[in-house]
């Protein structure tokens, strides 16, 4: 891949259009433990670690633009009930934490979340593997670590989301636009752990066509792919309840040995 400059995504039209925080924060669930991971700069991230059992999987979360950790307070049971211990991070600006959002903040400070993770189980006795997902724009900070982290995780999961970088690259020449998108799919599809993508059919704001085109591109041979039938961008979850759930309980399952990973044959479905 080419050294590409991406400090240009700084901007203030890019970033304007891309992120939304939101500020919302509740009491912590009886079954759930509070983290403010330190990301520098006198910023802390405020994180939701719903772990019910040391050793189930973990899911790393990473959620869409508009939402918050907090917001996941009804929905991490559900990961839960699959055999799934839940973690969910604000990013800048969002639930309470401090700072403001920007796109290479959200990568880098994904590195240090997912340290975070590791000392919080750790200190919780957690001992099952972890998997990284995104939803939307968590995409972004999901494939980062999916790519440069691979070693500390048993696969990555994408949800509503497609290898670009949307409004990130507003207001750039066309020519530079095209730069850092052809090399952002370069990193994006060099993805080579267990992947699986879930994808709404009536997607109004990724085409389902961009989701199965990345599935197909991913390096890895392990790859799966759920198509969520009559399902939008944000109610895939819910159209496709029985779905949904079942396809991230048979991915984490399936490769929850670590070597497994490697030794697995993939379904392309």
């Amino acid at each position: 891949m080419t050294a590409v400059d991406y400090s240009v995504l700084e901007n203030s039209a890019g970033s304007g259009r891309s992120f939304y925080p939101q500020r919302h924060w509740t009491k912590t669930p009886e079954s759930a433990v509070d983290y403010a991971v330190n990301v520098g700069d006198d910023v802390k991230l405020s994180c939701r670690f719903h772990a019910v059992d040391r050793a189930y999987p973990t899911v790393l979360f990473f959620y869409g633009n508009g939402e918050t950790a907090a917001g996941y307070d009804h929905i991490a049971p559900h990961y839960n009930e699959i055999g799934a211990n839940f973690f969910v991070a604000d990013y800048r600006g969002y639930g309470a934490s401090g700072g403001s959002p920007t796109f290479n903040t959200m990568l880098a400070d994904a590195h240090v979340v997912l340290d975070g993770l590791q000392e919080a189980m750790a200190e919780l006795q957690c001992t099952g593997p972890i998997y990284v997902m995104g939803r939307s724009m968590g995409r972004h900070a999901a494939g980062e670590l999916a790519v440069t982290e691979s070693d500390k995780l048993n696969g990555v999961i994408i949800e509503s989301g497609r290898p670009n970088l949307g409004r990130f690259a507003d207001g750039l020449a066309p020519d530079l636009i095209k730069v850092l998108e052809d090399d952002y799919h370069a990193k994006f599809y060099s993805i080579d752990i267990p992947a699986l993508v879930i994808h709404g059919e009536w997607d109004e704001l990724a085409p389902v066509h961009d989701a199965v085109d990345m599935h197909d591109r991913f390096k890895t041979r392990n790859k799966h792919l759920e198509i969520i039938p009559k399902a939008g961008h944000n109610d895939l979850m819910y159209i496709g309840y029985q779905q949904y759930f079942s396809a991230i309980r048979n991915f984490i399952v399936r490769y929850a040995q670590r070597g497994a990973a490697d030794a697995a044959v993939a379904d392309t479905e």
